[in-house]
């Protein structure tokens, strides 16, 4: 297994994007970072290394409001193929609403960790990809 974990972006705002990996390289922690536009792009990728979990993230920060697949349709097809990933990943929705309908949403999926309000905080995102981190020693 590698050291390194594998974090993944789901984001359609280039900005956003720009933003979280480079708070994300500061904090200087042992991590892969992989960003994709879209849900589709990010279940492509997946349905694509299915026999390869190394792959795979160990986590996912899923921006709820996207194009082509929104983050509801990427949990749709994620369910569909999470019993043949062959590693646990944690899965962050990430959104800027406040709704308390998105966020209910959200948390009924059991494989969502938690609904994050954007923007995620540096200390935020730090004792997330620690306590990741520690999970896998």
């Amino acid at each position: 297994m590698s050291n390194l974990l594998k974090t993944c972006i789901v984001d359609d705002d280039s900005i956003y994007q720009f933003t979280i990996v480079k708070t994300l390289e500061s904090l200087k922690l042992p991590m892969d970072i992989m960003v994709f536009s879209d849900g589709e792009k990010a279940i492509n990728f997946m349905l694509d290394n299915i026999d390869q979990e190394s792959e795979f993230p160990d986590v996912i920060f899923l921006d709820i409001d996207m194009p082509v697949m929104d983050c509801f349709q990427f949990m749709e097809e994620y369910v569909k193929i999470k019993p043949r990933v062959g590693k646990k990943i944690t899965i962050y929705m990430v959104s800027s609403s406040l709704d308390p309908v998105d966020i209910e949403r959200a948390l009924k999926i059991s494989a969502i960790s938690d609904y994050i309000i954007k923007p995620i905080g540096l200390n935020r995102l730090e004792e997330i990809i620690e306590k990741l981190l520690e999970e896998r020693l």
